[in-house]
Formats: C-alpha cells, structure tokens, sequence
C-alpha cells in the first residue's frame, strides 16, 4: 500500500513538471471555441458522438470543471488551462482496473489512435501487455481504404497497425517508425475496422481502447470505450457522462511522447500486467 502511495505521488509530480496535467498547454480560448462548437453540434468538435441532449456551453464548462478540472468561470476567457492532476490519476486508477478485467474475461479488445505522433507509445504497450496477457488484440480492415473529408477535399487513407494499434497512413506512405501516422479526429477509422470485424470470421471488441473518434465512434455504436480527452475535448466528457464511454482520462495529449511512458507504466502496474 505505502508503494502505491509513493508511486502515485511521483505520478503526480510528473504530470505537473510534465505539463500533463496542472497549467497545460491548451488555452482557455481554444477550450471555449471547442464547446461552442460542440454545443452548435459541430461534428469537428462532436467527434462521432450523436449527444442525447442540447448542451450550451455553460452545461459543458460546468461539466468540464467536474471532469476535468477546469476554471468554472464563465468570465475567464483567456490564459492558460488547467487539469486537475488527481482527476487524471483517479481515471488513470479506473482505466488500470478496467484492463485488469479485460484480462479476467479474456476480452477481445481493439485499440487506435488519432494522434500517434504523440500517444502511440501510450497505446502501445498496453495492446503488448493485453495480449501477452491473453486477450485478443484485433487488427480488422488491415491495410483497407479510410476515406476522410478534409479540408482540400476527400482524401483516401490506409488503416495500419503498429505494435497493434490503429493508425491512419497516406496511401504509399512509409510504415516504419520514421512515419507514426496521420494525425486525425475523424470516427470513420473506427467505422471501418468495426464493420470490417462484424462482417469477418473473428470476435467483435469487448472493448475499445483510444482518443477523439476512435473512442466517440465506438462508445456512439455501442461498443465499451475507454481513452484520454484534453481540456477542449468535452465529447469523450459527455459521451461519459452519458454512458457511452466507461474511462475518460483527463489529460493534455500533444506533449512528447515519451513523457507519456510513466503513466503507461503506473496504468499496467494498477492492472498487473507490468512487463
């Protein structure tokens, strides 16, 4: 007990030299467009998740402030942005015992991400330890077409697989570590894989682990999903808050990858599968 206490401690204090979480490098501007937008049921900011109710941006900065940690006032339009670092340690907590059942049931689990640039090495060793474990880590629609409107028009993408997470690649583009992938808020990726795993031969996910769409385009279609969300993502917040995504983790997503290794770390040690 007096370990975990220790551990948790010296997580906190990484968080908060890291930028993680406490003062992050997110805006308060940049959070309220987002809830404008959400709350305008703009799909950039909607991020695959169909809201159940009307939510102004009041209802999302009351409801950001209890999730994430961020000021409640609505007269503080500018400066810097804040995560609680306990709230990202306590869903950090759930997100470890919510793995650590995965692998008592044996689960199928499907893991992706829009931001491998940056959390890749997040995701990566929990598919590794999840399927040393015994679960089934998917790869469905491997190498298959993801079209994504964009702003220069409709563009087609590849589904890829590193270390047994999903990632977008530019058609013909490299696969190795010098190209992580396209950096993406788009539910289509999850779409695909999910219908290519409902109409193949293996398993359906139990559960689905990654960011932005992947997790809001799951938890939309009914699958259990868990994953990170920044201070000016409020759709994985809501669809939390309404039962479709089980985790959210608060925390500030483009920071360098590898300061994100502690916390895969303590997410493995809460579960048990350390490596």
């Amino acid at each position: 007990m007096l370990t975990d206490v220790v551990e948790r401690r010296a997580l906190r204090e990484h968080l908060v030299r890291a930028r993680i979480a406490g003062v992050v490098a997110t805006t308060r501007d940049q959070s309220l467009r987002r809830y404008a937008l959400f709350a305008a049921r703009d799909p950039r900011a909607l991020l695959g998740l169909e809201p159940e109710r009307d939510w102004s941006v009041a209802d999302l900065l009351r409801l950001m402030a209890e999730k994430c940690g961020v000021s409640p006032d609505p007269g503080r339009i500018s400066g810097t942005e804040t995560i609680d670092p306990d709230r990202t340690l306590d869903a950090l907590d759930a997100l470890g015992d919510r793995l650590a059942e995965a692998v008592r049931r044996g689960e199928a689990v499907l893991v992706g991400t829009g931001h491998p640039g940056r959390l890749l090495e997040f995701y990566a060793p929990l598919a590794r330890a999840l399927s040393t474990a015994g679960c089934e880590v998917l790869t469905p629609h491997e190498g298959g077409d993801v079209d994504i409107t964009t702003q220069f028009g409709v563009r087609t993408y590849r589904l890829s697989y590193a270390e047994g997470v999903a990632v977008l690649r530019e058609q013909g583009g490299r696969t190795d570590a010098a190209d992580p992938g396209v950096h993406t808020h788009s539910p289509l990726p999850v779409r695909a894989a999910l219908a290519a795993a409902a109409t193949g031969s293996g398993p359906l996910p139990a559960l689905v682990i990654g960011d932005h769409g992947w997790a809001c385009g799951a938890g939309q279609l009914g699958f259990e999903a868990v994953g990170p969300a920044d201070a000016d993502d409020p759709a994985l917040f809501v669809g939390e808050w309404e039962g479709r995504l089980s985790v959210v983790v608060p925390l500030d997503d483009a920071v360098r990858s590898d300061y994100y290794r502690p916390l895969t770390r303590y997410v493995l040690n809460r579960a048990c599968l350390s490596q």
